[in-house]
């Protein structure tokens, strides 16, 4: 499992432009199941994403697609854990 940190390099008003942009390509991601969930953070800093990919390297490349990214409006990171404890409601969305 993955953590995508998404920190925003420029004020919201410079990175507004780009965000319709950016939910279509999140939204192609939720499509193909590579992403699990997403928000963005408070205060708006950036966003979070939960992906479920099979690795890492897979991933980068997707995420180097996001036009937050290819505009240089953000930077992301990726942490990669393994999941041992979900709550009773999650346990049917992950196979443990």
């Amino acid at each position: 499992m993955f953590i995508v940190n998404l920190t925003y390099k420029a004020s919201f008003d410079i990175v507004e432009p780009h965000l319709e942009a950016h939910m279509a390509f999140v939204n192609k991601q939720y499509e193909s199941g590579i992403f699990l969930a997403s928000g963005k953070k408070i205060p708006r800093t950036g966003g979070v994403i939960l992906s479920g990919v099979e690795n890492r390297e897979t991933l980068n490349n997707i995420m180097m697609q996001d036009p937050f990214i290819l505009h240089g409006v953000a930077d992301f990171e990726i942490t990669e854990f393994v999941i041992s404890r979900v709550s009773e409601h999650l346990k049917t969305t992950f196979s443990l």
